[in-house]
């Protein structure tokens, strides 16, 4: 048990998907895992393990924000052994590369974030996903036909950001989706040189104006879930 995640040692898998959402977290138990069991309701993050296709697989909720999502990462790298964990959320579209429920593999994560300060000074760490995971994803994503997209997300610490320019900057520099927790995802990954990747579904769109409701990201979008799941499955079968 550590400090926010109430689960014995064994209660969770090596492989994590990490919505920002406990109640996804609970979705995707509940709809793709076999025989899940809840490790931890402590503060209302809800965390379950299953199995999909044989694989131990978890789902644990992060909140929203890189503080939030730091500390399960954090707790379940250094005290859970956990090997990779696959964010599975949702970002704003920031591109005309990209439409509403296209799915974003970030290849790296552009933050405005200081929390990486403490550790690398005037150093400007570059957070980046894993390769193999990626690699795996876009496969899995091509074989299935599913709407998937490469490229560089931003995760802001504000959602509703007073710079009104900051999105078309960054939209002219190749970023596809703006959303809130993997660039410190990744940081921590590289900390504890385990495996991370975010699989994110534009749930909205900053330049057509399109949005999907609360219900529909908090149930539906179906296609990242089982490109996460698959991506566990055959990374499993490779390391085995």
């Amino acid at each position: 048990m550590s400090t926010h995640i109430g689960a014995a040692p064994d209660q969770i898998a090596p492989y994590v998907l990490m919505p920002g959402d406990p109640y996804r977290a609970r979705w995707i138990a509940e709809t793709f895992l076999e025989d899940p069991v809840l490790y931890n309701d402590v503060r209302g993050m809800l965390g379950f393990t299953g199995t999909y296709r044989g694989v131990r697989v978890s789902a644990q909720g992060s909140g929203m924000g890189q503080p939030s999502l730091g500390i399960y990462a954090h707790e379940l790298f250094a005290e859970y052994d956990t090997h990779a964990i696959i964010r599975v959320g949702t970002c704003g579209g920031l591109s005309e590369k990209v439409k509403v429920r296209d799915v974003i593999l970030g290849v790296a994560a552009s933050t405005d974030s200081a929390m990486n300060r403490p550790r690398f000074g005037d150093v400007t760490f570059a957070p980046a996903a894993d390769f193999e995971l990626m690699r795996i994803a876009a496969e899995v994503a091509e074989e299935r036909l599913l709407p998937m997209v490469t490229g560089g997300l931003f995760s802001s610490d504000q959602f509703y950001n007073p710079n009104s320019t900051i999105a078309s900057t960054l939209a002219g520099y190749g970023v596809l989706g703006v959303e809130m927790e993997a660039a410190a995802l990744y940081t921590l990954a590289a900390q504890f040189s385990r495996r991370a990747l975010a699989v994110c579904t534009v749930s909205d769109h900053l330049l057509t104006g399109e949005e999907t409701s609360s219900q529909e990201r908090q149930e539906t979008f179906e296609d990242m879930i089982v490109m996460a799941l698959e991506t566990i499955v055959r990374l499993d079968g490779g390391a085995s």
